[in-house]
Protein backbone atom coordinates (compact mmCIF):
# COMPACT_ATOMS: atom_id res chain seq x y z
CA UNK A 1 0.00 0.00 0.00
CA UNK A 2 0.97 3.62 -0.69
CA UNK A 3 -0.08 6.37 1.61
CA UNK A 4 0.15 10.29 0.43
CA UNK A 5 -0.41 13.51 2.00
CA UNK A 6 -1.76 15.81 -0.08
CA UNK A 7 -3.66 19.28 -0.58
CA UNK A 8 -6.68 19.38 -2.78
CA UNK A 9 -9.29 22.04 -2.71
CA UNK A 10 -8.29 23.67 -0.07
CA UNK A 11 -7.91 20.87 2.34
CA UNK A 12 -5.06 17.99 3.44
CA UNK A 13 -5.59 14.84 3.48
CA UNK A 14 -4.11 11.42 3.53
CA UNK A 15 -4.77 9.03 1.04
CA UNK A 16 -4.32 5.26 -0.24
CA UNK A 17 -2.52 5.65 -3.99
CA UNK A 18 -3.98 3.74 -6.43
CA UNK A 19 -2.51 4.56 -9.89
CA UNK A 20 -3.48 7.94 -11.15
CA UNK A 21 -5.88 8.51 -8.04
CA UNK A 22 -5.77 8.90 -4.36
CA UNK A 23 -8.85 7.85 -2.37
CA UNK A 24 -9.27 10.61 1.14
CA UNK A 25 -8.94 8.98 4.50
CA UNK A 26 -10.08 10.59 7.69
CA UNK A 27 -8.07 9.59 10.86
CA UNK A 28 -10.99 8.43 13.25
CA UNK A 29 -10.78 9.19 17.37
CA UNK A 30 -7.54 9.17 18.51
CA UNK A 31 -6.02 12.01 15.96
CA UNK A 32 -3.86 11.86 13.23
CA UNK A 33 -0.74 10.37 14.50
CA UNK A 34 -2.11 7.58 16.13
CA UNK A 35 -4.88 7.11 13.40
CA UNK A 36 -1.65 7.07 10.87
CA UNK A 37 -0.50 4.57 12.93
CA UNK A 38 -3.39 2.78 12.92
CA UNK A 39 -3.44 2.44 9.19
CA UNK A 40 0.59 1.66 8.43
CA UNK A 41 -0.43 -1.66 10.84
CA UNK A 42 -3.20 -2.36 8.97
CA UNK A 43 -5.72 -1.84 11.67
CA UNK A 44 -9.30 0.30 12.50
CA UNK A 45 -8.87 3.43 12.67
CA UNK A 46 -9.25 5.32 9.32
CA UNK A 47 -12.20 5.60 7.11
CA UNK A 48 -12.44 6.36 3.21
CA UNK A 49 -14.28 9.74 2.69
CA UNK A 50 -15.62 8.86 -0.62
CA UNK A 51 -13.42 11.53 -1.87
CA UNK A 52 -11.33 10.48 -4.66
CA UNK A 53 -8.69 12.78 -6.35
CA UNK A 54 -6.71 12.48 -9.28
CA UNK A 55 -3.11 12.77 -8.60
CA UNK A 56 -1.73 14.88 -10.73
CA UNK A 57 -4.42 17.93 -9.61
CA UNK A 58 -2.90 18.09 -6.12
CA UNK A 59 0.05 19.14 -4.29
CA UNK A 60 1.73 16.73 -2.91
CA UNK A 61 3.22 17.62 0.95
CA UNK A 62 5.80 15.73 3.14
CA UNK A 63 4.18 12.48 4.74
CA UNK A 64 4.48 13.85 7.88
CA UNK A 65 1.90 13.67 10.72
CA UNK A 66 1.43 16.12 13.15
CA UNK A 67 3.82 15.81 16.14
CA UNK A 68 5.85 13.39 14.14
CA UNK A 69 10.08 13.86 14.81
CA UNK A 70 12.10 14.04 11.87
CA UNK A 71 15.47 12.08 13.24
CA UNK A 72 18.24 12.10 10.45
CA UNK A 73 21.23 9.51 10.84
CA UNK A 74 25.13 11.03 9.52
CA UNK A 75 28.17 9.37 8.27
CA UNK A 76 26.54 5.84 7.96
CA UNK A 77 27.75 4.47 4.65
CA UNK A 78 31.26 3.78 4.87
CA UNK A 79 32.79 5.74 1.35
CA UNK A 80 30.72 9.26 2.70
CA UNK A 81 32.60 8.82 6.10
CA UNK A 82 36.14 8.34 4.00
CA UNK A 83 35.63 11.20 1.72
CA UNK A 84 34.62 13.60 5.12
CA UNK A 85 37.83 12.10 6.30
CA UNK A 86 36.39 11.47 9.76
CA UNK A 87 36.69 8.35 11.49
CA UNK A 88 34.09 6.24 11.66
CA UNK A 89 31.42 7.26 14.35
CA UNK A 90 31.51 4.88 17.39
CA UNK A 91 27.93 4.81 17.35
CA UNK A 92 24.61 5.98 14.87
CA UNK A 93 25.34 10.19 14.84
CA UNK A 94 21.66 11.53 15.28
CA UNK A 95 20.00 14.81 14.60
CA UNK A 96 16.88 16.43 14.37
CA UNK A 97 15.01 18.32 11.31
CA UNK A 98 12.03 20.66 11.55
CA UNK A 99 8.79 20.24 9.67
CA UNK A 100 8.99 23.71 8.35
CA UNK A 101 12.64 22.46 6.72
CA UNK A 102 11.14 20.18 4.68
CA UNK A 103 9.04 20.05 1.21
CA UNK A 104 6.89 17.48 -0.45
CA UNK A 105 7.54 15.55 -3.85
CA UNK A 106 7.26 18.04 -7.29
CA UNK A 107 8.07 21.27 -4.63
CA UNK A 108 11.01 23.55 -5.18
CA UNK A 109 13.51 23.50 -2.41
CA UNK A 110 14.96 26.99 -1.60
CA UNK A 111 18.73 27.87 -1.15
CA UNK A 112 18.73 30.48 1.09
CA UNK A 113 20.18 33.96 -0.04
CA UNK A 114 23.17 33.97 2.95
CA UNK A 115 24.71 31.22 1.04
CA UNK A 116 25.34 29.43 -2.36
CA UNK A 117 26.65 25.75 -0.79
CA UNK A 118 23.51 24.15 -0.52
CA UNK A 119 24.26 20.51 -1.14
CA UNK A 120 22.15 17.89 -1.83
CA UNK A 121 21.99 14.23 0.45
CA UNK A 122 19.60 11.42 -0.77
CA UNK A 123 18.33 9.17 1.63
CA UNK A 124 15.86 5.76 2.78
CA UNK A 125 13.77 6.73 5.77
CA UNK A 126 11.75 4.57 7.82
CA UNK A 127 8.57 5.47 9.04
CA UNK A 128 7.59 3.73 12.32
CA UNK A 129 3.91 2.36 13.21
CA UNK A 130 4.13 1.18 16.55
CA UNK A 131 5.69 2.67 19.98
CA UNK A 132 7.83 1.86 22.02
CA UNK A 133 11.21 2.40 24.27
CA UNK A 134 13.99 0.52 24.24
CA UNK A 135 13.38 -1.73 21.03
CA UNK A 136 15.44 -5.19 20.94
CA UNK A 137 17.42 -4.78 17.60
CA UNK A 138 15.29 -8.14 17.01
CA UNK A 139 12.20 -6.27 17.28
CA UNK A 140 13.17 -3.22 15.86
CA UNK A 141 12.00 -3.85 12.11
CA UNK A 142 8.17 -4.58 13.72
CA UNK A 143 7.88 -1.04 14.82
CA UNK A 144 8.81 0.37 11.13
CA UNK A 145 5.88 0.23 9.52
CA UNK A 146 6.65 1.50 5.83
CA UNK A 147 9.42 3.58 3.95
CA UNK A 148 9.92 6.90 1.86
CA UNK A 149 12.48 8.71 0.47
CA UNK A 150 14.43 11.37 1.94
CA UNK A 151 16.33 14.27 0.62
CA UNK A 152 18.52 15.98 3.53
CA UNK A 153 19.86 19.41 1.66
CA UNK A 154 22.50 20.81 3.58
CA UNK A 155 24.11 24.36 4.24
CA UNK A 156 27.49 23.56 4.22
CA UNK A 157 29.20 26.59 6.03
CA UNK A 158 25.98 26.60 8.27
CA UNK A 159 26.50 23.34 8.86
CA UNK A 160 29.96 24.11 10.40
CA UNK A 161 28.50 26.15 13.11
CA UNK A 162 26.42 23.62 14.14
CA UNK A 163 24.55 20.59 12.59
CA UNK A 164 21.78 21.80 13.66
CA UNK A 165 21.87 25.15 11.45
CA UNK A 166 23.05 23.83 8.21
CA UNK A 167 20.21 21.30 8.51
CA UNK A 168 17.11 23.49 9.34
CA UNK A 169 16.86 26.02 6.49
CA UNK A 170 13.52 26.35 5.41
CA UNK A 171 12.25 24.63 2.18
CA UNK A 172 15.75 22.85 2.42
CA UNK A 173 14.87 19.34 2.36
CA UNK A 174 12.35 17.03 0.83
CA UNK A 175 10.20 13.89 1.74
CA UNK A 176 8.07 11.94 -0.12
CA UNK A 177 6.17 11.22 -2.84
CA UNK A 178 4.95 8.60 -0.39
CA UNK A 179 5.09 6.23 1.95
CA UNK A 180 5.21 2.06 0.68
CA UNK A 181 4.03 -0.02 3.63
CA UNK A 182 6.75 -2.38 5.15
CA UNK A 183 5.34 -5.51 3.59
CA UNK A 184 5.70 -4.21 -0.40
CA UNK A 185 9.03 -4.11 0.57
CA UNK A 186 11.04 -7.49 1.18
CA UNK A 187 14.32 -6.89 2.39
CA UNK A 188 14.60 -2.51 2.59
CA UNK A 189 18.70 -3.51 2.77
CA UNK A 190 18.70 -4.78 -0.63
CA UNK A 191 17.75 -1.99 -2.14
CA UNK A 192 19.85 0.65 -4.37
CA UNK A 193 19.28 4.88 -3.80
CA UNK A 194 20.27 6.82 -6.99
CA UNK A 195 20.35 10.60 -6.22
CA UNK A 196 20.76 12.98 -9.61
CA UNK A 197 21.59 16.26 -10.28
CA UNK A 198 19.97 17.50 -14.00
CA UNK A 199 19.85 13.84 -15.19
CA UNK A 200 23.76 13.03 -14.18
CA UNK A 201 23.89 10.50 -11.76
CA UNK A 202 25.90 11.71 -8.39
CA UNK A 203 25.28 9.17 -5.90
CA UNK A 204 24.33 5.28 -6.14
CA UNK A 205 24.79 2.80 -3.51
CA UNK A 206 22.51 -0.30 -2.42
CA UNK A 207 21.83 -0.36 1.37
CA UNK A 208 23.45 -2.91 2.14
CA UNK A 209 26.57 -0.70 2.61
CA UNK A 210 25.02 1.32 5.66
CA UNK A 211 27.47 0.96 8.52
CA UNK A 212 24.73 1.27 11.28
CA UNK A 213 22.10 -1.45 10.01
CA UNK A 214 18.07 -0.38 10.20
CA UNK A 215 17.84 -2.43 12.93
CA UNK A 216 20.58 -0.98 15.32
CA UNK A 217 19.32 2.48 14.26
CA UNK A 218 15.72 1.91 15.83
CA UNK A 219 16.84 0.23 18.53
CA UNK A 220 19.41 2.77 19.39
CA UNK A 221 16.87 5.73 18.66
CA UNK A 222 14.42 4.06 21.45
CA UNK A 223 16.94 4.14 24.07
CA UNK A 224 16.72 8.06 23.79
CA UNK A 225 13.03 8.58 23.32
CA UNK A 226 10.01 6.64 23.13
CA UNK A 227 9.40 6.27 18.98
CA UNK A 228 5.67 7.17 17.88
CA UNK A 229 3.73 6.28 14.77
CA UNK A 230 4.68 8.77 12.45
CA UNK A 231 7.80 9.27 13.51
CA UNK A 232 10.46 9.75 10.30
CA UNK A 233 13.96 8.02 10.34
CA UNK A 234 15.78 8.96 7.48
CA UNK A 235 19.45 6.51 7.50
CA UNK A 236 22.21 8.60 6.43
CA UNK A 237 23.57 9.62 2.48
CA UNK A 238 26.30 7.64 0.61
CA UNK A 239 29.26 9.11 -0.95
CA UNK A 240 29.58 11.66 -3.67
CA UNK A 241 27.97 14.39 -2.09
CA UNK A 242 28.75 17.82 -3.46
CA UNK A 243 30.84 19.22 -0.83
CA UNK A 244 33.32 16.30 -1.61
CA UNK A 245 33.88 17.10 -5.02
CA UNK A 246 36.56 19.02 -6.82
CA UNK A 247 35.10 22.03 -7.47
CA UNK A 248 32.84 21.64 -5.39
CA UNK A 249 28.67 20.63 -6.94
CA UNK A 250 26.63 23.27 -5.30
CA UNK A 251 22.80 23.22 -6.04
CA UNK A 252 21.53 26.43 -7.59
CA UNK A 253 18.27 27.91 -9.04
CA UNK A 254 16.81 26.07 -11.91
CA UNK A 255 18.73 22.63 -11.12
CA UNK A 256 16.54 19.80 -11.04
CA UNK A 257 17.61 16.89 -8.05
CA UNK A 258 15.90 13.36 -8.04
CA UNK A 259 16.24 11.20 -4.93
CA UNK A 260 15.41 6.90 -6.33
CA UNK A 261 14.83 4.29 -4.05
CA UNK A 262 13.81 1.08 -5.73
CA UNK A 263 10.77 0.13 -5.06
CA UNK A 264 9.90 2.82 -2.64
CA UNK A 265 9.76 5.80 -4.92
CA UNK A 266 11.46 8.69 -6.85
CA UNK A 267 11.19 12.25 -5.28
CA UNK A 268 11.54 14.66 -7.58
CA UNK A 269 12.51 18.49 -6.62
CA UNK A 270 13.50 21.76 -8.53
CA UNK A 271 15.77 24.40 -6.66
CA UNK A 272 14.80 28.10 -6.61
CA UNK A 273 16.95 30.58 -4.92
CA UNK A 274 14.91 32.78 -1.95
Amino acid sequence: MKLARYAADGETHWGIRSGDALQALTPSGDGEAAALGLLLNGQQGVVATGQRHRADQVTLLPPLAAGATIFCIGLNYKAHVEETGRDLPPQPSVFIRTHASLVGAGATVIRPRVSVAFDFEGELAMVIGKSGRYIAESAALDHVAGYTVFMDGSIRDYQKHAVTAGKNFWRSGACGPDIVTADEIADPEQLTLTTRLNGEIVQQSGTDLLIYSLARIVSYLSEITELRPGDIIATGTPSGVGARRTPPLWMKAGDRLSVDVTGVGTLDNSVADD
